[in-house]
């Protein structure tokens, strides 16, 4: 290991340190009931909301995941997915948290969304319930591993040896399990509104320096213009190998250099499907219990305006900034990266050339902070499914508070080892393993959050329903049906999102209303403050 290799496991040990800190101090607040270790008894506050929701949700992603499509393929795909996120964002926080604030209080005093759906709809079986529980361990479990992904490339860059890869990728995972375990919901939001922070910062940083590195926008922008549609929304660059055929994972081929350029075809056009897919990554917000939970455990009705505007803020620069890590990567690092693996490492790679070791560590504990705070939130969640509302729920309905928080801690440590097997199972893009799991949970709870909070009809056949046909169609159309090619290559998320929609109506008008309690529970959420 080099000197500098030392200086930046040194930058990165200092946030480490601090994290694990964190989660000590707040061991002694949120650990005396189950309310407080799964939702921090509703005391947060708008800033740590707003920033604990945002940097929980983006995950390292934001840092590796999307400036490295940037990097790879241009302008198109990722400014059109960061344009449907930042919409879905703004929607998500007008349209959904004030009212699930009030409906999860009013319906049983939920804490987990498996609770509110079974709350809400009176479900004494608790079907829903588990059909829930079952889908956020399948989902986030995929999600978890993604994170575990990141780990394992930022340290194994760091190292510059990739049979660390493996090595830390469970060092990763250990770690997030250590703090996830001694602190809970409160300890798990606070270091996320800090990891907020830091992945901004990260961002604005290395964009800042890179640009200036290369000599300004105008350099920026001459030579990306010399890439076919690199930078046209309505376009996409091909990268290509020595014999012209494009670049894929599937063929395992490497981008080709031709007197020290990179090579790429003639581009490809970027149609109405292809962007309609993009956008149609913001439907997921209605369905992601990382963030929903956030709007849930505000301390008071009144303070989501603020937080929405902290949130919606941080989520619009950040996701551009990602963007243009990306293309100012590109046409400062044109032939380094030939993978669409690989190039997910730009970040890395500007943040190390361009800052001192020390400074560079620092500005690489963003993308172990976006990973942290995305693994632990999944983690807690998935945890409290199995904890809460299948053990506590339907096994062993008098179980303590003590015993239910000893479940979901040894829950925690299954949920590691699965996420770890995802991380090794050989698909290395961060960007391609969250659009499945962001999909999935699009799809199965995005639909019924909507229907359950804004239409009174909704009822608990037409709950099950929808769930199950969201989450089932988006595993069947990325599986099997998107291999018919067409039309059936836009992302799963969009139809799997539309069936569910229609399956609530359809099975809610054919079969029983609800009853006139949930009814007036319903209307009584309009009314109430908070």
């Amino acid at each position: 290991m080099t000197p500098e290799n030392i200086k930046i496991i040194v930058g990165i040990g200092v946030y480490l340190i601090f994290a694990i800190g964190i989660g000590i101090w707040y061991a002694r607040k949120s650990n005396r009931n189950s309310d407080e270790y799964f939702l921090g008894d509703r005391g947060l506050g708008p800033w740590v909301a707003a920033m604990s929701a945002e940097a929980s949700d983006m995950s390292g992603w934001l840092l590796m995941g999307l400036p490295g499509v940037a990097y790879f393929t241009g302008a198109g795909e990722a400014v059109w997915t960061a344009i449907g996120l930042a919409i879905g964002t703004w929607i998500n926080w007008k349209l959904v948290a004030v009212r699930l604030r009030k409906y999860s209080q009013i319906a049983g005093n939920a804490i987990t969304l498996p609770d509110f759906f079974s709350n809400r709809f009176k479900d004494n079986k608790k079907i829903l319930m588990t059909i829930a529980s079952l889908i956020i361990l399948v989902f986030f479990s995929i999600y978890v591993g993604s994170q575990f992904i990141t780990f394992g490339k930022l340290f194994g860059y760091i190292f510059g040896i990739d049979q660390y890869y493996v090595s830390m990728v469970v060092l990763g995972a250990i770690f997030v399990l250590v703090y996830t375990l001694i602190g809970g919901f409160l300890a798990e939001s606070t270091t996320d509104f800090i990891q907020g922070i830091l992945m901004f910062f990260a961002l604005i940083v290395v964009l800042v320096g890179a640009t200036v590195r290369i000599g300004g926008l105008s350099v920026v922008a001459e030579n990306l213009r010399q890439i076919p549609r690199f930078t046209d929304l309505f376009g996409i660059a091909v990268p290509v190998d020595e014999s012209g055929a494009a670049v894929t994972q599937a063929a395992g081929n490497l981008q080709g250099i031709a007197n020290g350029k990179p090579l790429f075809g003639t581009g490809a056009s970027y149609g109405a499907l292809s962007i309609l897919s993009c956008l149609a990554w913001g439907l997921g917000y209605f369905g992601m219990p990382q963030v929903l939970l956030r709007f849930m455990a505000i301390n008071k009705v009144s303070r989501l305006k603020q937080s929405r505007q902290i949130a919606v803020t941080w989520c619009f620069i950040s996701l551009f900034a990602a963007v243009a890590i990306g293309m100012v990567g590109r046409a400062l690092l044109p032939d380094l990266l030939r993978t669409a693996g690989q190039s997910e490492t730009i970040f890395i790679e500007l943040a190390t050339l361009f800052f001192p070791p020390i400074i560079a560590g620092l500005i690489l504990s963003g993308i172990l902070a976006a990973s942290m705070s995305s693994a632990d939130s999944y983690m807690l969640i998935a945890s409290s499914a199995i904890a809460r509302n299948l053990f506590g729920g339907l096994f062993t309905k008098k179980a303590s508070d003590r015993t239910i928080m000893w479940i979901a801690r040894i829950s925690l440590l299954f949920i590691t080892a699965f996420g770890i097997m995802i991380a090794l199972s050989g698909n290395d893009s961060i960007f391609r393993v969250v659009s499945y799991a962001w999909a999935g949970f699009g799809a199965a709870f995005g639909p019924l959050i909507l229907f359950s909070l804004f239409w009174k009809r909704t009822n608990l056949p037409g709950a099950v329903a929808g769930m199950l046909s969201g989450g089932i169609s988006v595993v069947v159309w990325k599986e099997a049906i998107s291999k018919l090619g067409g039309v059936f290559t836009v992302y799963e998320l969009l139809p799997a999102f539309i069936i569910s929609c229609l399956v609530i109506v359809v099975v809610s008008l054919t079969t029983a209303k609800p009853s006139d309690e949930i009814v007036k529970e319903f209307e009584s959420v309009k009314n109430i403050n908070l």
